[in-house]
């Protein structure tokens, strides 16, 4: 597994454990769930788009 996939993979991964620590708080901070999962997203769809084999834009 190359080093930019595995790094992507570990991203996903602290984001989403964000998630969940955010949405068990007391008072869950909405903007703060939104932002993790947008980015979260944005991460799924980099490795959906290196699956699939297109090529990635730097910044993309």
């Amino acid at each position: 597994m190359s080093k930019h996939i595995f790094s992507l993979l570990d991203r996903h991964q602290k984001l989403d454990e964000a998630l969940r620590l955010e949405q068990r708080s007391r008072a869950p901070d909405f903007g703060k769930l939104q932002r993790i999962k947008r980015l979260k997203l944005a991460v799924k769809d980099r490795l959906a788009r290196m699956a699939s084999g297109r090529r990635l834009v730097p910044g993309d």
